[in-house]
């Protein structure tokens, strides 16, 4: 799996658990809709940390809580 797959299936977990929208998301990190919509849809090879800090803080979350999930294990992830 690429990063940025892992990054999009994560915050679809996230938002999942929350049953939160990415418009609630985007009024509590102000991350624009079409950023986030971007980021699960996988239209970036990338994503800067800063974006997903912000997203983080919306989520009422840390950092290390994103990336506490198995689909960052080095296993799963290509290099």
């Amino acid at each position: 799996m690429q990063l940025n797959e892992a990054v999009s299936k994560r915050l679809k977990e996230l938002l999942s658990e929350r049953n939160m929208t990415q418009y609630q998301l985007f009024m509590r990190s102000g991350v624009p809709r079409s950023t986030i919509g971007n980021i699960i849809n996988c239209a970036y090879d990338s994503v800067k940390l800063r974006i997903i800090h912000e997203m983080c803080q919306g989520l009422d979350i840390s950092l290390c809580d994103f990336f506490q999930s198995p689909l960052f294990d080095e296993c799963h992830l290509e290099p």
